[in-house]
């Protein structure tokens, strides 16, 4: 089996696993580094820190992941695979890895619910997808 489905196969078992548990065990944490190293640290990070943010638009219920990174906030579809993150132009879309840090982090956020839910008002989605798409154009 090819290397990437191996990793996204590797940490959706364990976040299914996570979410009926409502934790990530020792050998969970050892075997998503071992798979995904410095990328696992980085995205575990970002879950400990808090700056995993899913916001749901109202009335709409529209939802947009974002990851609050070093450098700025990125916009994550997790359903796509995409981060707007240079990681992932550079190492993903070409092939050198299968996920940035952001992306493992939303899906294990998401897994264990550890993740910082903003309500916002239909009115300011526009504004909003502007102001994280300007940042990468």
């Amino acid at each position: 089996m090819e290397k990437g489905k191996v990793e996204t196969r590797s940490l959706q078992e364990i976040c299914d696993e996570a979410k009926a548990k409502g934790q990530l065990t020792e050998d969970q944490l050892a075997g998503l580094k071992a798979v995904f190293g410095q990328r696992f640290s980085n995205a575990w990070e970002a879950v400990e820190d808090s700056r995993v943010k899913r916001y749901v638009f109202k009335p709409s219920d529209r939802v947009v992941w974002i990851v609050v990174g070093r450098k700025r906030d990125y916009l994550i579809l997790p359903a796509a695979g995409y981060c707007s993150c240079d990681d992932f132009y550079y190492s993903v879309m070409e092939g050198k890895a299968f996920l940035c840090y952001h992306l493992i982090g939303q899906k294990i956020a998401e897994a264990l619910g550890r993740f910082d839910l903003i309500e916002e008002d239909d009115d300011l989605y526009d504004v909003l997808m502007r102001e994280w798409k300007e940042v990468t154009s």
